[in-house]
């Protein structure tokens, strides 16, 4: 009782109406009681003593929001419940407590960003956001309650919220404090829109019989997505996982199927198998059947590209690509390489040549000579980054999607020859470079790859790139600029940050997000090496990444004004009053 805080006698409070009291504490009295509450609105932190009480409900006046006055528990679900303050009454003296009855913060907080996730309420899933973040809250364990509730919460299984919440968790390394606030938000954000309007995901049970040998299983799991049968594919996926199958051998049989087919949905299912299986390592093991049985049901409809005249007229991919695979299998490839080093740029220039088929017999043979598959795949997405290098304005804006679907599969496929040594998923590299030939016309005419002339300065400061991006159409002064910090000397940490910046602060659309967070990706995997070959690469993936987000920035922006908000709530500032 001693750190109680008086609040005066009930006979003056029944006279004067609401009573603000030290620690931001508001007082009333209603029908006969004393109650004490937070006097912020929850919602956007408006004085609750300028509201209106009535029946038990206070209203704050400016959105409406509605709370019981004895609870603090809000019938808008927009808005949060009030803290409350228990109080006592002694001799007509009113006492408040001054810590509110609230309980566990970090419960309360992950409880609210389930609801905002349930309800869609971007405002909501924010506040719950930065409640957790400065609670202390590791970074990742947000991130899995969404994933947790996308897997079960999206009939339609993985999609392409999970997906840029996974790839927002795999960058927030990359980022300031407020970088990592928005990229879990906006995560968070887009799983809830993408499972707005769905229903329950409920799992099949597994076969009776587990103990069907693995190559069997794989066998029938491949048979049911060759003839769409997606209920048929969940039950054998999770016998395999019953069986014991460990992440790499499901995730063997599960690239296997996907590569059965050429380049499938656009080189999203590739892609967005490759997030699922990163997203393992955030989630329990609990979770695992939810997250591996969400990718089944994309096969229903897949599309297929081997079926597309594009890839037969005027010249027949498909048939080049299918004797190569039967041969690869008839003579076996070495997984892990080990043979014959390939010549980097000469396979970097193969790839972006104009001859198909000559581009598939230097695969073929450099796997055969073994190669290592891993490199040949991350020489294939250096070569589709350079195609949005390359990519020219005077194309359609439509097209630089084409280019991102390409180098984006191609970094899936590098990606998952690391995960697995599976032989079969080397067929990937053959679809990307497909796609990469297919491409060829957006570089036609080529963009020129911006050169710095001169002696280099000092080096810019990266916020500079921030300014040119508040600007339509600054492709090529955004590239020229990164040529410049570069060149100088400046450090890829800063610039990561603030690209990572240029992204989040943006209404951005779904590919966006899968461009920084496979550029970065890539570019750490040449951030081992030395050697002009290895700079240009790290060169180009930057680049890559400038130039796709100036050509989609900026937006409305609406999304990280509303994470702004939640912060500046968080801290105590009065949005109502002018700054």
């Amino acid at each position: 009782m001693d750190r109680w805080i008086q609040a005066g006698r009930v006979d003056e409070l029944q006279e004067q109406g609401p009573k603000l009291i030290k620690g931001g504490i508001v007082v009333f009295y209603h029908e006969d009681a004393v109650h004490a509450l937070d006097n912020r609105c929850p919602h956007l932190g408006f004085p609750l003593h300028m509201g209106s009480l009535c029946d038990g409900i206070l209203t704050c006046h400016w959105h409406h929001a509605r709370f019981d006055v004895c609870s603090g528990g809000t019938l808008d679900p927009w808005a949060d419940d009030v803290p409350v303050h228990d109080i006592t009454v002694q001799d007509g003296v009113i006492w408040v407590n001054p810590i509110s009855r609230n309980g566990n913060q970090v419960q309360l907080y992950k409880d609210r960003l389930l609801s905002g996730i349930e309800q869609n309420i971007g405002l909501v899933i924010a506040k719950a956001v930065v409640g957790l973040m400065e609670a202390g809250v590791p970074e990742t364990e947000i991130a899995a309650l969404g994933v947790e509730f996308g897997v079960k919460q999206r009939r339609q299984g993985w999609g392409s919220g999970l997906t840029i919440l996974t790839a927002m968790a795999n960058v927030l390394p990359k980022l300031d404090k407020q970088g990592r606030i928005l990229a879990l938000f906006q995560g968070l954000l887009h799983t809830a829109r993408d499972s707005a309007g769905s229903g329950t995901r409920f799992l099949l049970n597994p076969l009776p019989n587990t103990s069907v040998t693995k190559e069997r299983l794989t066998e029938w799991y491949c048979d049911c997505i060759e003839v769409r049968d997606t209920r048929g594919a969940e039950r054998v996926l999770l016998t395999a996982v019953q069986a014991g199958a460990d992440e790499i051998r499901l995730f063997s049989m599960m690239s296997m199927a996907v590569t059965d087919h050429f380049y499938i949905n656009g080189g999203h299912t590739l892609d967005f198998h490759n997030k699922a299986f990163e997203s393992l390592k955030y989630v329990g093991d609990e979770q695992r059947n939810y997250v591996l049985a969400s990718l089944v049901p994309m096969f229903g409809d897949a599309s297929r590209s081997e079926e597309l005249h594009s890839w037969q007229s005027p010249v027949n991919l498909v048939q080049p690509l299918m004797e190569a695979f039967e041969e690869l299998s008839n003579k076996g490839v070495s997984s892990r390489g080990g043979g014959s080093c390939i010549d980097d740029e000469e396979l970097l220039q193969s790839l972006l040549g104009d001859d198909p088929l000559r581009t598939v017999r230097v695969l073929k043979e450099s796997l055969l000579g073994g190669a290592s598959p891993v490199r040949i795949s991350q020489i294939a997405a250096l070569a589709a980054a350079e195609r949005v290098v390359r990519f020219h304005t005077q194309n359609d804006f439509g097209d630089w999607i084409s280019v991102l679907h390409t180098f984006t599969h191609a970094h899936a496929v590098h990606e998952g020859l690391i995960r697995s040594a599976d032989p079969w998923l080397v067929r990937g590299i053959f679809h990307s470079a497909a796609t990469i030939y297919l491409d060829r016309f957006l570089n036609i005419p080529a963009a020129p790859r911006p050169a710095v002339t001169g002696e280099a300065g000092d080096v810019p400061q990266p916020t500079e790139l921030l300014e040119i991006l508040d600007k339509q159409q600054q492709v090529a002064p955004a590239a020229a600029w990164v040529i410049r910090y570069l060149r100088s000397g400046g450090k890829p940490e800063p610039l990561f940050n603030v690209l990572g910046h240029a992204l989040l602060r943006e209404d951005a659309e779904f590919h966006s997000f899968q461009m920084y967070e496979a550029a970065v990706a890539e570019y750490d995997r040449w951030a081992s090496e030395s050697g002009p070959f290895a700079e240009k690469a790290r060169e180009t993936l930057i680049l890559a990444v400038t130039r796709y987000l100036a050509a989609h920035a900026p937006t409305s922006r609406e999304r990280p004004h509303t994470a702004k908000i939640a912060w500046r709530l968080h801290r105590g500032e009065k949005l109502f009053e002018e700054e």
